[in-house]
């Protein structure tokens, strides 16, 4: 089954499982297909993009690894439930309909009016919850694929659930070899898919950022090669490649900035990439007179945005680890 089609130009007449030379399939709803394969694994794979329906780099590097799995050209020596997350936003261009999908896992969707995304989040976490039941002993991991509004200083990188235990050290060698510029630990817990697939089913989950968002064919893919490569190893159990660049930048976040008034404002350029600095001293955000938020040392600000609603996380603010 060809599954981007399948999700950019719905219908009901599809075929709904079937097998291939080394594995099962089955569509569990659009946009979510599980392979399953024919001889023992000890891994279950969670691979999603498209929670933003606008960020398409990532849901064409997930459709070209599944489109070589199905032409058998890939080996499949885990069990992968591949997800394309928001069909209807996919299919408009937009990042969502009415509500931002990553903001409503780990239940959240409960408070908010009942609509088409929130019918999704719920569907996805039951998805996850059943797929990796089906061999409750292997290990978990779930690769949520993104990309960002804006350019970046540093183009690639990663976001790490908060969580109590030490992360995964396969999870972080992947991310190392896949040549990623920078990697992000949460302060505290969130209501992110990959946030969810930590704290609920026990996976060693990651958000990947890769690069801006961009319409569908014109992305230059060749720019994500070596995260590609490490996907497509971690699917055929192969051995990962070793990092060319320079070592990894690691951060962690210090606090998230929330927009209090519709006077809020952030001290930075509208088209200001990911990763700007402030050295210690500068004003980086402010809601009024009396509530101004300052660098306390060298920072750096991630996801900035100071046009979200009241209330809502303008900006996450890092320091160099």
């Amino acid at each position: 089954m060809n599954l981007l089609r399948h999700v950019l130009q719905p219908h009901n007449n599809f075929v709904k499982q079937g097998e291939y030379t080394h594995f099962h399939w089955s569509c569990w709803d659009e946009g979510v297909v599980c392979c399953i394969p024919k001889k023992p694994y000890t891994s279950s794979v969670v691979i999603s993009a498209g929670i933003h329906g606008n960020e398409t780099a990532p849901i064409e590097l997930l459709f070209k690894i599944y489109d070589d799995l199905i032409q058998e050209q890939l080996s499949l020596n885990v069990a992968v439930l591949f997800i394309l997350g928001h069909p209807q936003a996919i299919r408009q261009g937009v990042r969502y309909i009415d509500y931002d999908m990553n903001r409503m896992f780990c239940g959240a969707y409960q408070s908010l009016n009942q609509n088409i995304e929130t019918a999704r989040a719920k569907a996805l976490e039951k998805y996850c919850i059943d797929f990796y039941q089906i061999s409750p002993k292997s290990q978990r991991y779930h690769y949520d694929l993104h990309t960002a509004i804006r350019e970046a200083v540093f183009p690639t990188f990663a976001m790490l659930p908060y969580q109590t235990h030490a992360y995964d050290r396969l999870l972080l060698q992947q991310l190392n070899c896949a040549e990623l510029d920078a990697l992000v630990y949460h302060h505290c817990a969130g209501v992110t898919f990959s946030h969810f697939t930590m704290q609920a089913c026990q996976a060693h989950s990651v958000t990947l950022e890769l690069g801006k968002a961009n319409p569908f064919g014109e992305n230059d893919l060749v720019q994500f090669e070596a995260i590609d490569v490490v996907l497509r190893a971690i699917l055929t159990q192969q051995r990962l490649p070793k990092r060319r660049k320079d070592s990894i930048k690691q951060f962690v976040v210090q606090q998230a900035i929330i927009k209090k008034t519709d006077e809020f404002r952030l001290n930075l350029t509208a088209d200001a990439a990911n990763f700007s600095q402030f050295k210690a001293g500068d004003w980086i955000a402010q809601s009024s007179e009396q509530d101004i938020v300052y660098a306390m040392q060298e920072s750096y600000i991630l996801f900035p945005n100071p046009n979200v609603a009241i209330g809502l996380r303008a900006g996450l603010l890092l320091q160099r680890i």
